[in-house]
């Protein structure tokens, strides 16, 4: 097992002792063991092996000893038995909202609530809320919370797809008999969730590619298989969906079936009224159906099939039927935004907060990755839970953030470290800092973290009163929302957007799979009314930096332009451009 394997075992053991009531300074060493390896500079295989594991902060001799087996045979005993003595359900069960190890284990002691069935009959019967510590709401908020749950049940996160879909596209293009190969669906499109990941592959031996994609590594069973078509369980669930076309076929069939059911309606109008018949497997001189090709116009890549139709290639973020076909009547699509324009981020956290790591650490990684500049945001005062930050620690931390920069300039070195917060939004707009210690930031990101229960009128006017606050560069994950696990607050986000073209405030892009938040739906109406964006990773962790990319790609889905995004610009722009929100009144 690597580190990150390692971390979320012990973590998952944290839970479980949580779950079984025991000692919590036992349970925190586990969540603080697992910290401790995700920010290890050295391979942990390195440290196991030379018997070094113990020298680490946090970890003691029983630690060490349970980390050195997983590390030296994937494998735990203790956690395997531990994993057996909790019912399965009550795991389940942490996914639900308002759910933590002390509720559900309360359940389980109390009701005898073992799965997440039993757990519905008693709220249903009003068990739960005669409980103390739950009452009425919290009972109503499960029951929301179990009808999401099951309404999402078989969507996954883009992130967790791209994790699994990237290494089997890999063995794909190496595969002999492939000749062509792609991702398709959902996948392809950038949506924020997908149902399966599906596959396109072209060769003259289908067999063979469906029987080394059913016969891969992390498959764990195989759903369907047959001479052109296999589908295939992976780790989590996942369903992947491979399909084998000759080539000639290929371009036609990852056309249809990258573009969602709405694009494939327009397309195939579009193919009709010009005497054609588009299909999966052609673009034929028909009237009918078919697959005869003697009749197939010849067309070697996508790009041609869509100027047949009289269009310009239409990016497969964009396939919607969202307006795509308009522009591609015009001419060719503006370029969208590539991962690659972006200079640096606005948002992210550092370990004076809730981050894993210091100050440095975050500028010699982020100038490895050829990053300009990177702002710590890291929280306000309000925000206890993530350690946030008090007026004197945050000026004490501008204090080293300057240093650094100080002593990076002395060495000839130009990445720079930005002095920033995630300012949390209280009650009626006010912000958790006066606008005296905001003025000294580099970067004000404010963002609601508590009050969500109040009603769209109150979480709008909170929200453009802290937009209309010239200290404020960004409104930060505007609508709350937690892919999969929470719905957005109430708000109206038209109202807000607007108040932020008024204001000149921009907006986040939250990079987080889990976020995501603009959604990128509504990204056209802020362009119109003159909202740039601001691509973030919300970073908690080096690694996370590579949120980026994903963001990217639903940026594009947004028709975002590096135009559009404010950290592509250079440091001495982008210092301008945070300097010119000041200037607003």
């Amino acid at each position: 097992m690597d580190k990150a394997q390692v971390a979320a075992v012990l973590n998952e053991i944290g839970t479980l002792l949580e779950l079984k009531g025991e000692n919590p300074f036992k349970t925190r060493a586990y969540g603080n063991a697992a910290r401790a390896l995700e920010v290890l500079t050295e391979p942990l295989e390195t440290l196991v092996a030379e018997g070094r594991l113990g020298e680490v902060q946090g970890i003691g001799e029983a630690l060490e000893k349970k980390i050195a087996e997983l590390v030296q045979t994937g494998r735990l005993g203790y956690y395997e038995e531990l994993k057996g003595s909790v019912p399965p359900g009550l795991v389940a069960m942490l996914a639900i909202p308002g759910l933590g190890p002390k509720k559900v284990k309360a359940l389980n002691d109390k009701l005898g609530v073992e799965t997440i069935e039993q757990l519905e009959h008693a709220c249903s019967s009003g068990k739960v809320a005669g409980l103390a510590g739950f009452g009425e709401k919290t009972q109503a908020k499960i029951l929301e919370g179990i009808a999401f749950r099951r309404a999402y049940a078989s969507r996954h996160l883009l992130s967790d797809a791209l994790a699994a879909a990237e290494p089997i596209l890999e063995r794909l293009r190496a595969h002999p008999d492939v000749i062509r190969c792609s991702t398709a669906g959902s996948v392809r499109r950038f949506k924020e969730t997908i149902g399966d990941i599906d596959f396109l592959a072209s060769s003259r031996k289908p067999a063979a590619v469906i029987g080394s994609f059913t016969d891969q590594p992390g498959v764990l069973s195989v759903s369907a298989r047959g001479d052109t078509k296999a589908s295939v369980v992976l780790a989590g669930g996942l369903q992947a969906d491979l399909r084998v076309v000759r080539d000639d076929e290929y371009p036609f069939a990852l056309a249809y079936f990258t573009g969602s059911k709405e694009h494939n309606i327009v397309m195939r109008q579009r193919a009709i009224v010009r005497g054609l018949r588009l299909n999966e497997y052609g673009l034929f001189r028909s009237a009918e159906e078919t697959r005869d090709p003697a009749r197939r116009v010849r067309c070697r890549t996508e790009e041609e099939i869509f100027e047949r139709l009289g269009l310009a290639w239409i990016p497969p973020e964009l396939r919607e039927a969202q307006d795509e076909f308009a522009a591609a009547e015009l001419g060719p699509i503006p370029r969208l935004l590539e991962w690659t324009d972006l200079r640096g981020a606005l948002h992210g956290h550092s370990n004076w907060s809730d981050g894993r790591h210091t100050l440095e650490e975050i500028a010699d990684h982020m100038e490895d990755l050829g990053f300009e500049y990177w702002a710590v945001t890291d929280h306000s005062k309000s925000s206890f839970v993530a350690h946030g930050l008090d007026a004197g620690r945050l000026r004490r931390q501008i204090a080293a953030i300057r240093d650094i920069n100080r002593r990076r300039a002395d060495e000839g070195r130009t990445f720079r470290l930005l002095c920033g917060s995630e300012v949390d939004i209280l009650a009626e707009g006010a912000l958790d800092f006066p606008d005296e210690l905001l003025a000294e930031l580099d970067v004000v990101v404010a963002s609601l973290h508590q009050g969500f229960s109040r009603n769209e009128a109150e979480m709008t006017r909170r929200l453009v009163k802290a937009a209309e606050n010239r200290y404020v560069h960004m409104l930060g994950h505007l609508t709350g929302r937690l892919l999969l696990e929470r719905e957005p607050y109430p708000v109206n986000t038209l109202a807000v957007i607007d108040a932020c073209g008024a204001a000149g405030t921009w907006i986040e892009l939250n990079c987080n799979p889990r976020r995501f938040d603009l959604d990128w739906r509504l990204w056209p109406h802020a362009t119109r009314r003159g909202v740039k964006c601001v691509l973030n990773p919300d970073a908690h962790h080096n690694d996370q930096a590579g949120f980026l990319r994903l963001g990217a790609g639903v940026a594009r889905k947004g028709w975002l332009r590096a135009a559009d995004v404010i950290n592509t610009l250079s440091l001495g722009l982008l210092q301008r451009e945070l300097n010119r929100k000041r200037g607003r009144r």
